[in-house]
């Protein structure tokens, strides 16, 4: 099983958007593909409620079967899709994957 986690610093606004509304709906879109993505166990989007400047806004949490699952899922045209306001609202993006 591999685990990735991505942690999004978010732009204040986007698309006349507040960070608020964007985080939300990168939470919905981001979600959305549970079930959607063959080798995806599972993804979890929280939203940061500590203000602090060393906190980001977004974590992601992801489970999936296998290093071909997570290539799969990083290519997959749903992911893809969701992922676009995450590149337009991002600031700054870290991330860890690791195998379980």
């Amino acid at each position: 099983m591999v685990k990735h986690i991505v942690f999004w610093k978010l732009k204040e606004e986007v698309n006349g958007k507040s960070k608020t509304e964007t985080a939300l709906l990168i939470k919905e879109q981001l979600e959305a593909l549970n079930g959607q993505i063959e080798g995806l166990i599972k993804v979890e989007v929280g939203i940061n409620f500590l203000e602090s400047p060393s906190n980001y806004d977004v974590a992601l949490f992801a489970e999936l079967e296998s290093k071909d699952a997570l290539t799969y899922y990083a290519s997959h045209p749903k992911h893809v899709e969701a992922g676009a306001l995450v590149k337009e609202a991002a600031s700054d993006r870290k991330a860890v994957d690791f195998e379980v």
